[in-house]
C-alpha cells in the first residue's frame, strides 16, 4: 500500500506544527523538574539515573526511559538537558523522562562489558543488560511520584541494544520498547564486521574512545582521538597491518580492541555478544527503527524485527525504514542525505506520525493504534508504503545474471556469450575507495554519494542492463551468487548494486546535474575464507573456481524507467573494510609481507552464471 505522510495518522496532524520550545533547556526547566538518582540494582552496584518529572501535578504520567553508555549529561540537579525524549512533541505532551548511564559507565558503579552476553539463568546475583533494566523499572515505579505504572523503553545505536535487551525477561510495567538501530551481531552485520570482514574505519574510530578503562565513576569525557590529517584512506594505509594499532597507538588501553584481534572466526566469543537469539517470549511491543543509508546498525533494526516475529509471534511487533543514515530520523527534517534529496520531511514524519502515536497508544491508551506491520520508505520513487509484513509476500524471486562484455540481465547466460569470465588485478597496496572524499571514519553519508569514482577503476568490475523499459521495484535482501577463483588463497568480494540515473535529464539545474549519477542501492561484502563456515574458516584453491554466497541487508527500492541497473564488483573497499593480504592466514596477526596482488576472476558462463537474488514487487 502506498500511503502520503500526511494521511497515515490524521489525528496526529491536527496536533499542530513541530515546536522548537521544548529543545530549549529554559523551556524544559520550567516545565519539568530534575532530580538523580542512584538506583540498586539486585547484586548491589547503583546505577546513576536523572528523572525529569513534569511539574504539573494534576494527573499521571507514563515513564520513558532511556539507558545510554554514552553519558546523561549535563550532570546535577540544577542542569537541564536542551531537549527530553525522541523529540519536542513528547516534552509537550507530558512523560516522565528517565536516563541513565549503564553499568561501567559515566558516574554509574559495577563494569562495562562490550555487547554484555545474556544469562540464561538469573541465579541469585547474577546480572546483564535485561535485569539492570528490569532492576530499573521495578525501582522507578514504586519510587518516582506520580508515575501512571506503565514504562518505555527506547534508545539509538548503543542505546537501541540496550533497548532491545531489556525487553528480554522484561519488567510487566514495561509495556512499549523502540529498538533504533540497536546492535545485534557485531561479528555478522552492525558496525564492526560483516560477514567476518572487519569494518576498520568504523571500529577504530569507535573504541579509540569508547573502549577505553574507566577506572573509577566519572563526568569526564574522554577526548577524542587525534589523527592528525583528514586524509583517512592515507593514514590507514600508513597505519599498515591491524597489529599495528595497539602497538602504535592504543598500547594496551583499549582491551576489547585485543579480544577483537583474538577472534577473528565466529567463536564462542561473538556467538555469547549475539543478542538475536535471545529475543524470546516479548511481552512489549515493539518498534523497530532504521535507515535504509544506516552505515552502522540496519543490520541489527532488521534481525531484531525478524527475530521477534519469528521466535515471538504473539507480540506486537512493528519495523520503519526510512531514507536515513544513523540516527537521522531523530533530528531534523530527512529530506535529503548526501546527493540525494526525498521531496518530503521524512524525519517530522516519522517523529509525528509513526514514533509519538506508538507510545501513547501503549503508554497512555490501550494499544490501540492505526500502525501497519511495516511503514518503509521507497528509494527510488521516493514515498512511503506500508505492508502486513516485511519482507513482503507478493514478491516475485528474481535472478539478476551478469553475462559477457559487461552486461547484465534477467536472462540467463547462454553459448552465445563471448567469453566465460572477467577478471581484475587487487592490489592491498592501492585499494578501491569506499568513498570519493576526504573523511576519518565511516562517512555516514557514504551510501548516498555518487558510485563513478569506483567504476572508473581497473580493479573494478562494472556490469549493466540496457535502459529498462518499465520500473522495477525490489525489495528485501539482494544475494550475490558469484563463481570465483583467485590466485591467491584468501580474498574479499565486495558487490553493490547500483541504479544508473539516464545520461541525459532535462529539468532544472539541480536535476540535470543528475545525468549519469550512480546511486548505491546497497553494497555488502563477504570475507572469502568464510564462504562455507563463518566458524572454520578455509583457503581458496588457487585458481580453482568457487561459489560465494551471502545475504546483504535489506532495500525497497524502485529503478525508474529509462534507468539502468548496474552491478559493481571488487575486492578491496578501503578504509570501510579492513584490507585482506590475499593469503590465508590470521588477518588480526598478519604481517607487511603477507600482503599480495591477486588476479581474480568473476565467472558468467552457463556452467558458473554469476547472479545476485533479489524479490521483485508487482508493478
Amino acid at each position: 500500500m502506498i500511503v502520503r505522510p500526511a494521511a497515515l495518522l490524521l489525528a496526529v496532524s491536527a496536533a499542530g506544527p513541530w515546536s522548537l520550545r521544548a529543545q530549549d533547556s529554559t523551556w524544559i526547566r520550567s516545565h519539568y523538574a530534575k532530580f538523580e538518582y542512584q538506583i540498586p540494582m539486585r547484586d548491589g552496584k547503583r546505577l546513576f539515573t536523572a528523572v525529569y518529572a513534569p511539574r504539573d501535578t494534576t494527573q499521571r504520567y507514563p515513564i520513558l526511559l532511556t539507558r545510554t553508555p554514552y553519558s546523561i549529561a549535563p550532570y546535577g540537579p540544577d542542569a537541564y538537558r536542551r531537549g527530553l525524549g525522541p523529540g519536542p512533541r513528547f516534552a509537550e505532551e507530558g512523560f516522565i523522562f528517565v536516563y541513565q548511564d549503564v553499568r561501567g559507565r559515566y558516574l554509574s558503579e559495577g563494569d562495562f562489558v562490550h555487547m554484555a552476553p545474556q544469562r540464561e539463568a538469573k541465579s541469585a546475583g547474577v546480572v546483564d543488560e535485561s535485569t539492570d533494566a528490569y532492576d530499573t523499572v521495578d525501582w522507578l515505579v514504586g519510587h518516582v511520584p506520580r508515575n501512571n505504572g506503565r514504562v518505555g523503553i527506547w534508545g539509538v545505536s548503543y542505546s537501541g541494544f540496550f533497548t532491545a535487551a531489556g525487553m528480554i525477561d522484561a519488567h510487566p510495567a514495561l509495556k512499549a520498547a523502540s529498538p533504533q538501530a540497536p546492535q545485534a551481531d557485531w561479528f555478522m552485520g552492525d558496525d564492526v564486521h560483516h560477514h567476518g570482514a572487519f569494518f576498520l574505519a568504523s571500529a577504530f574510530n569507535f573504541f579509540a574512545v569508547n573502549g577505553r578503562l574507566r577506572p573509577v565513576p566519572t563526568s569526564d569525557y574522554v577526548r577524542r582521538f587525534t589523527f592528525g590529517t583528514w586524509d583517512g584512506y592515507q593514514y590507514f594505509l600508513r597505519l599498515g597491518p591491524l597489529p599495528n594499532a595497539d602497538t602504535r597507538y592504543f598500547k594496551g588501553a583499549v582491551p576489547f580492541w585485543n579480544d577483537m584481534m583474538s577472534h577473528e572466526s565466529y567463536d564462542a566469543f561473538w556467538k555469547a555478544r549475539n543478542l538475536l537469539p535471545h529475543l524470546k517470549a516479548i511481552k512489549p511491543a515493539v518498534l523497530a527503527v532504521s535507515g535504509w543509508y544506516d552505515a552502522n546498525n540496519l543490520y541489527g533494526a532488521l534481525h531484531v524485527y525478524q527475530s521477534v516475529a519469528q521466535q515471538s509471534p504473539g507480540t506486537s511487533n512493528r519495523l520503519v525504514v526510512g531514507p536515513w543514515s544513523h540516527g537521522q530520523w531523530g533530528r531534523g527534517d530527512g529530506d535529503k542525505l548526501g546527493d540525494l534529496e526525498f521531496g518530503s520531511k521524512t524525519g517530522m514524519f516519522f517523529r509525528d506520525s509513526v514514533e509519538l502515536p506508538f507510545f501513547d497508544a501503549y503508554l497512555k491508551g490501550n494499544g490501540d493504534v492505526a500502525l501497519p506491520k511495516a511503514v518503509m520508505f521507497e528509494t527510488g520513487s521516493n514515498r512511503w508504503r506500508t505492508f502486513g509484513e516485511w519482507p513482503p509476500a507478493n514478491g516475485t524471486p528474481k535472478e539478476l545474471y551478469l553475462r559477457a562484455g559487461g552486461k547484465l540481465s534477467f536472462d540467463t547466460p547462454t553459448g552465445a556469450d563471448r567469453s566465460d569470465f572477467d577478471e581484475y588485478v587487487s592490489d592491498p597496496a592501492r585499494p578501491v575507495p569506499f568513498n570519493a572524499r576526504l573523511g576519518l571514519d565511516m562517512e555516514p553519508d557514504y551510501m548516498a554519494r555518487d558510485q563513478r569514482f569506483a567504476a572508473n577503476r581497473p580493479d573494478v568490475l562494472v556490469y549493466q542492463t540496457d535502459p529498462l523499459a518499465e520500473d522495477v521495484t525490489i525489495a528485501g535482501s539482494i544475494a550475490p551468487s558469484l563463481q570465483v577463483s583467485t590466485s591467491g588463497t584468501d580474498s574479499d568480494w565486495i558487490v553493490k548494486l547500483i541504479d544508473v540515473y539516464p545520461d541525459s535529464l532535462s529539468g532544472t539545474p539541480d536535476q540535470v546535474s543528475y545525468a549519469g549519477f550512480q546511486q548505491l542501492v546497497r553494497g555488502d561484502v563477504m570475507r572469502g575464507k568464510f564462504r562455507n563456515s563463518y566458524e572454520r574458516p578455509e583457503p581458496f584453491i588457487p585458481g580453482a573456481v568457487s561459489k560465494i554466497e551471502f545475504g546483504t541487508d535489506d532495500v525497497l527500492h524502485t529503478f525508474l524507467k529509462g534507468h539502468r541497473i548496474m552491478v559493481q564488483i571488487q575486492s578491496t573497499w578501503f578504509p570501510l573494510v579492513d584490507r585482506n593480504p590475499q593469503k590465508f592466514v590470521d588477518i588480526y596477526r598478519a604481517a607487511a609481507s603477507d600482503f599480495q596482488k591477486a588476479t581474480q576472476r568473476v565467472y558468467h558462463s552457463p556452467r558458473y552464471a554469476s547472479h545476485l537474488k533479489m524479490l521483485v514487487l508487482p508493478r
